[in-house]
């Protein structure tokens, strides 16, 4: 069955789900156009309360819920203790602040009275990936059904357990059948999801190859689309950086979510006064990270989410290796049940090697030193994608210049890169279009209605 939970830390099927007929998914979507019709008629109060008791929910089943998210993907039991904890956070803030955000905004005119009223467009198609299964979830559904629009979920096939959690959080947070639902959908179906007529929006968070597929889609159907794709982001490392605070981030920035997150920093960018100090001691410290059972409380870094991506991190660092560069740490994966793959750090990278062009899903770091400023903010920009990226220093030229230059969705200046609801979340580039989050993030699936009144 294409619909199973495999849990990377043994390698074994644990539960499987059978995809959806044509006919259940018809009539889904029919109970989703109907919910729309009385759901969009709710006021902010009463789609707040449904939020907060969601969030309530989930701050009172952290362990139960995180234990899903672990056997499913791998990440560490902490983690997604952590995951669990900043959806009900996102919950919450979207909750209390979606009505002051999407306020008539007025414009003055030549009118009587003009102004920008917001309003929602109905069942928006979500497709989202399995790395943090209920986070990205959470991130797009709170703002839509805050909106007054009404989700459809087609998660990755590997965390079904996780999206009928998720389903099951919101139907006891009391909203009525259809407002969000789960679609055990393949995803070759998702094209045509997205030309049903019922289907008014879609929104993604997945690979390259998946989000152009997307968008041709809603191309083709004249839909509106949110795409949040891949990413390989710098780390620039300057001068004037604590060295101490940066090489500590940067471990961090590379290995969270068992180095499965676009965010993730993946290329460590350093100005060759501090690169070589740098490459040691961030060498040393990702070589005494603990690989193992992500339940077991010692483990910095679990299992890789399937053999196939394992296989491809394998591949990667073997054609790093053979086009010049050096491999540091210990790159041998380990013999056993389950797919883990060691703390990896490759210097002597170039920025036209096929390494630095590709994103890497794993706790695998690449070092490229620079000569200077203009050096390190022209290999921070070569490569397709542009979603976040993190920049070290104390020079405040050098803070602008990256600010301004670097080509990204974010910059963070001594700060590992993040997702919080108050920020806007999206990319430019390869790493997709439109924005999560914030208050870019819930009008993004919303009908900006000009009003004049003369």
């Amino acid at each position: 069955m294409p619909f199973a939970t495999t849990n990377p830390a043994t390698g074994k099927t644990e539960k499987e789900f059978p995809t959806m007929t044509s006919t259940e998914v018809d009539g889904l979507l029919d109970q989703a156009v109907n919910a729309f019709d009385a759901y969009r008629r709710t006021t902010y109060e009463e789609r707040s309360r449904h939020m907060i008791t969601a969030a309530e929910l989930l701050e009172g089943e952290v362990p139960d819920v995180a234990r899903i998210l672990t056997t499913e993907m791998g990440k560490t039991f902490a983690a997604a203790k952590a995951e669990v904890s900043k959806c009900a956070m996102a919950l919450r803030w979207f909750a209390d602040n979606a009505e002051r955000l999407l306020a008539d905004e007025l414009i003055p005119t030549k009118a009587t009275k003009s102004y920008v009223h917001y309003q929602p467009i109905g069942p928006v198609l979500a497709v989202m990936p399995w790395n943090f299964p209920m986070w990205q979830v959470i991130r797009f559904a709170a703002p839509a059904l805050m909106v007054g629009n009404v989700g459809l979920l087609k998660h990755a096939s590997n965390v079904p357990q996780t999206a009928l959690a998720i389903e099951d959080l919101f139907r006891r947070a009391g909203l009525p059948a259809g407002v969000f639902t789960n679609l055990f959908v393949e995803s070759k179906d998702v094209a045509d999801l997205i030309h049903d007529p019922r289907i008014k929006a879609v929104t993604i968070t997945g690979s390259e190859r998946a989000g152009k597929s997307v968008a041709a889609a809603a191309g083709d159907a004249l839909k509106k689309s949110v795409l949040e794709l891949g990413g390989s982001d710098p780390f620039v490392v300057l001068p004037s950086a604590d060295l101490d605070t940066a090489v500590r981030t940067a471990v961090a920035a590379r290995v969270q979510n068992n180095g499965q997150s676009c965010i993730a920093a993946k290329r460590f960018i350093v100005h060759q006064a501090v690169a070589d100090e740098f490459l040691t001691r961030f060498t040393e410290a990702m070589d005494a990270l603990v690989v193992g059972d992500p339940f077991d409380t010692a483990t910095d870094v679990g299992p890789i989410v399937t053999e196939t991506q394992r296989d491809e991190l394998v591949n990667q660092v073997e054609a790093a290796r053979t086009q010049g560069a050096d491999v540091h740490a210990s790159s041998n994966v380990p013999s056993g049940d389950g797919w883990y793959f060691p703390p990896t750090v490759i210097s002597n990278v170039t920025v036209d090697m096929p390494v630095a062009q590709e994103e890497i899903f794993g706790p695998v770091a690449l070092v490229l030193a620079v000569p200077d400023l203009d050096t390190a903010i022209a290999a921070a920009n070569a490569t397709p994608f542009g979603l976040g990226s993190s920049v070290w220093t104390n020079d405040t030229a050098e803070i602008a210049r990256c600010v301004e230059e670097i080509e990204a969705g974010a910059v963070f200046v001594n700060a590992m890169v993040a997702s919080t609801p108050e920020l806007p979340f999206g990319g430019v580039k390869t790493s997709g279009y439109g924005r999560e989050l914030s208050e870019l993030g819930l009008k993004e699936f919303t009908n900006q209605k000009t009003v004049w009144i003369g």
